[in-house]
């Protein structure tokens, strides 16, 4: 099948719609089409394995290439990945069966490299609500919840917590709660993939062209979880349940599936190392309560230690906002700033090799 760029029968594609493709998709791909003067084709990035890409095009699945111009350095500041390189959930224009430009991401989900801890990966793109996934059985981990949440901020996709194994879990109301209490601004759902318990909540996440993914640590029951929305239309392998309730890591690469709501749903390898990527924004957010006690503070550096008129220690003092939780947004502030300067460090050094680089090729021409 071909789809003229400016045609409507690329915007009517039922199975094209159901991708997340639309009106203001097919004017970027027109733009496209006419400054390369070919008819390119869209496509929807499924799976990623060494630069080969698996995409869907409408009800079609091909394995395409990618242009060797998306990986061109000079398209990088050096600290993130190129920015035209493929992801998991991008919209890539074809020609033939080459991927030679990446569609504008409407949102990006980001994390440090686990390698390379100044330099980003995109763990999925064009994602419009991100489940975060966290277990009802075993420790409590807020810390984990709370880093989740401020990553899927700022990746300018919606947030939604989901407590996975309510079948096998005790005292689930509790622990409800504690995410409540923890996931400031986010809806909050306690589930079972096993018995079906609390899916149908997640109807309004989950309609035609609407796309999500999950993250969360391995084991959580995210792999599981998307079986379960899947209704036995796929099967993406899972891992036995240990006697404690606990899962073991299965997802080795991330995928991209349909469900037959018409959503897509993006499955993630369990995050074992979590680390921020340019999150400040989405710190910000996921600790709504501390920044607007912060407002109130009398002076605008307040640093929150025991300065007078400190709105934030007034409201610890007055059990308003729990010292604990406090602790943990100052903990990702300073993981953030750590980061930033990590990254100049890296900029100013990766600066100073282009410039040895540039100057000996000026002292070469020079001698000849």
């Amino acid at each position: 099948m071909s789809f003229d760029s400016a045609s409507d029968d690329a915007f009517d594609s039922p199975s094209l719609a159901v991708l997340g493709w639309d009106a203001s998709r097919v004017a970027e791909l027109a733009l496209l089409s006419s400054a390369r003067g070919v008819d390119l084709t869209p496509a929807r990035v499924a799976r990623v394995d060494r630069g080969a890409l698996t995409v869907l095009a409408g009800a079609t699945s091909m394995r395409v290439r990618p242009s060797g111009r998306l990986f061109d350095s000079e398209l990088t500041d050096g600290l993130t990945e190129p920015v035209g390189t493929p992801a998991v959930g991008d919209w890539v224009a074809l020609d033939g069966t080459v991927a030679v430009a990446v569609l504008n991401r409407r949102s990006t989900f980001e994390r440090s490299s686990s390698d390379r801890a100044t330099v980003a990966q995109v763990v999925a793109a064009n994602v419009d609500t991100v489940f975060v996934v966290v277990p009802l059985v075993g420790r409590p981990r807020p810390r984990l919840l709370q880093r989740c949440l401020a990553m899927a901020w700022q990746s300018g996709a919606t947030p939604v917590v989901l407590l996975t194994k309510a079948d096998i879990a005790t005292d689930v109301p509790q622990r409800v709660s504690n995410a409540h209490a923890d996931a400031v601004g986010a809806d909050v759902f306690p589930v079972s993939a096993t018995t079906g318990e609390g899916l149908d909540a997640l109807t309004g996440y989950l309609g035609p062209g609407q796309t999500i993914t999950m993250i969360g640590p391995s084991g959580a029951g995210k792999s599981t979880l998307t079986n379960a929305l899947g209704a036995g239309t796929f099967a993406l392998q899972t891992g036995a349940v240990r006697d404690d309730g606990k899962g073991r890591h299965t997802t080795t690469a991330r995928e991209l599936v349909v469900l037959p709501t018409g959503a897509v749903a993006i499955d993630t390898p369990g995050l074992r190392g979590l680390a921020l990527w340019d999150a400040e924004e989405g710190i910000g957010v996921a600790f709504a309560d501390i920044v607007e006690f912060a407002a109130d503070c009398r002076f605008a550096d307040c640093a929150h230690h025991g300065e007078p008129g400190c709105a934030v220690g007034r409201a610890i003092a007055e059990g308003d906002l729990d010292v604990g939780r406090f602790a943990d947004y100052e903990k990702l502030l300073r993981e953030q700033r750590r980061l930033e300067t990590r990254r100049d460090g890296r900029a100013r050094a990766l600066e100073h090799a282009r410039a040895k680089v540039f100057y000996k090729a000026v002292k070469r021409q020079q001698h000849r």
